[in-house]
């Protein structure tokens, strides 16, 4: 990987965990706060760029496969899942990762193929129920 993949310019070219849709993501910067920005088809979502770092710390201390669970924000995200985490109030930042209101969700479907692409975590790519685990 070149050090200019991952610019708006060069943006990392992903799938999502079942392998059924491309997207892409690229850091930038809003309001001061360095960020991620992840475009499926005409949508666009904002993560908070520390989910990289603070994802792959909880998968470390965890030690094993957790399940990805991604949700829309409007529904329940299931407990002990990557996206239950990406929301919690126990997570590093104290809530969601996600920073677009209404579109603050899908954490566990769009930040762990962006981890397996920087080599720090490994992604099942079952047409459902992925899990992903620390490398």
């Amino acid at each position: 990987m070149t050090s200019d993949v991952g610019t708006k310019e060069h943006p990392w070219q992903l799938k999502t965990p079942p392998q059924t849709s491309e997207y892409e993501m690229y850091q930038s910067e809003k309001d001061g706060k360095a960020i991620l920005v992840c475009t499926v088809g005409k949508t666009v979502l904002h993560y908070d760029y520390r989910c990289i770092e603070d994802l792959h710390a909880m998968l470390k201390q965890y030690g094993d496969w957790i399940e990805l669970g991604s949700a829309d924000e409007q529904k329940p995200a299931k407990e002990g899942t990557v996206e239950a985490w990406g929301r919690s109030p126990e997570n590093p930042i104290g809530g969601w990762y996600g920073l677009k209101k209404g579109f603050r969700g899908r954490f566990g479907m769009y930040v762990p193929p962006l981890l397996e692409a920087l080599g720090l975590a490994e992604v099942e790519h079952n047409p459902r129920n992925n899990r992903m685990r620390a490398i």
